[in-house]
């Protein structure tokens, strides 16, 4: 059985990307401090270790032995990330790991467009295609799985409100995470993918209101949209992460111009053409009804994580 050493095991990317692993066949390394990585949730053929993506001894030991990796990297610490990057990645070639999947919650962009975070998210990918042989690269432009994040959940079930900072007419392909780690499962068993960098969505390109009708369907009670202004956006977003003072103004301002691009910029970040991929990598991905339809809409006492 096969190996695959995932970091940051316990953000919801890698918890979807522990789930589709082991369901695939695949043993899996879960890579976090967490005494509880997924939330009361067990998987088969899973070991958790404690290691620290700044600590080069700690990652050689993490992908010791292992097939292959999958690597997430902090969103919020991300000043760091290219040099963690170049760790991994160059650790991974000089102990022959075959094959290194990074992935980047990000639109990923063919040249640089002036926006720091799909910039950084560029030279983020570019690093990781440097520092080994035999890496693939996913962006994601856009996840089904941030409704269901502190900021956004509490809204849709209590109050019936889906709050977001998109302009209504904001065009976008929301891919699931469970989609997004298929994704990259494929890629492990597929040597033509090497070297190359894709920007993934998910079926169908949707405006907020056309969102709003899915989850009032689902959830059996109409979903009003309300959107947030992208400064607002910044403010609960920085806040979900426990920030004050002046990292929760920084961190604000960040999401802020973050959000007044993706609601105007001509490049249309969100709007992902996935013709071309799925004809590279053919994947039924599910829908948002899909999706929508296999959450549990209802507050609990069930640990969940808070945000990413």
């Amino acid at each position: 059985m096969r190996l695959i050493t995932v970091f940051a095991a316990s953000g919801r990317q890698g918890i979807a990307q522990v789930r589709q692993l082991t369901a695939a066949g695949f043993a899996v390394r879960a890579i976090s401090r967490s005494p509880d990585p997924f939330y009361g949730e067990s998987f088969p053929n899973t070991e958790i270790m404690a290691a620290d993506l700044d600590d080069p001894a700690q990652v050689g030991k993490a992908i010791a032995g292992a097939d292959g990796v999958f690597l997430n990297c902090p969103l919020m610490s991300s000043h760091n990330n290219l040099k963690r990057i170049e760790t991994v990645g160059t650790l991974a070639r000089e102990t022959n790991v075959p094959r290194v999947i990074l992935h980047v919650p990000l639109w990923l962009p063919d040249q640089p467009v002036g926006q720091p975070g799909y910039d950084n998210g560029r030279e983020e990918a570019l690093a990781m295609l440097r520092s080994h042989p035999a890496a693939t690269v996913f962006g994601g432009a856009l996840f089904m799985d941030n409704l269901l994040t502190d900021w956004a959940f509490p809204g849709l079930v209590n109050d019936s409100v889906y709050r977001y900072p998109h302009n209504p007419n904001l065009e976008c392909n929301w891919i699931s995470l469970d989609d997004v780690a298929r994704f990259m499962v494929i890629a492990l068993d597929r040597p033509d993918l090497i070297g190359q960098m894709f920007t993934i969505g998910g079926p169908e390109r949707l405006k907020p209101p056309q969102v709003a009708a899915i989850l009032s369907d689902v959830l059996g009670k109409p979903i009003r949209y309300n959107p947030y202004t992208p400064r607002e956006y910044g403010a609960v977003l920085a806040k979900s992460f426990g920030l004050t003072g002046d990292a929760l103004t920084q961190v604000t301002r960040v999401f802020e111009d973050f959000y007044i691009f993706n609601n105007f910029s001509p490049l249309k970040p969100f709007a992902v053409d996935m013709e071309a991929v799925l004809e590279k990598i053919p994947l039924k991905l599910e829908t948002m009804h899909e999706w929508a339809s296999r959450q549990e809409w209802k507050i609990t006492d069930k640990p969940r994580p808070p945000a990413g």
